[in-house]
């Protein structure tokens, strides 16, 4: 037996309504009834850091990536939102995609991920 998939993610909130909806209204996680967000198939990376790592914030012990499919939308209408995001040129390549980071209210990091087209 083995592992199928990641079944959920779960983290500690201030205000755990408030956070669930900044998620809603501005990336799009709506949740049904049973409290699932219905996403689209495709890959998930699942990577364990070096405890010294700077590819996020040393004082938090995680960040989700959320694969999306219009990048560069998606970050104007979260500047338009008052959301700080950070982009680098370094980051993307053909071969990985194009990346952006963001925060979310509670200051958990957040990075957005457009895979390669296929």
């Amino acid at each position: 037996m083995a592992a199928i998939g990641i079944g959920g993610v779960f983290f500690r909130a201030d205000d755990p309504g408030a956070l669930q909806a900044w998620y809603r209204t501005h990336l799009g996680v709506a949740l049904n009834d049973s409290y699932q967000w219905m996403q689209q198939a495709g890959p998930t990376v699942f990577m364990p850091f070096a405890r010294d790592t700077d590819y996020f914030p040393a004082d938090r012990q995680w960040m989700i990536n959320f694969r999306v499919n219009a990048l560069d939308p998606l970050l104007s209408a979260l500047r338009e939102a008052g959301i700080a995001v950070t982009t680098n040129p370094e980051w993307d390549t053909p071969e990985t995609g194009k990346f952006a980071r963001i925060h979310d209210p509670e200051g958990n990091p957040i990075e957005l991920w457009e895979p390669p087209a296929e």
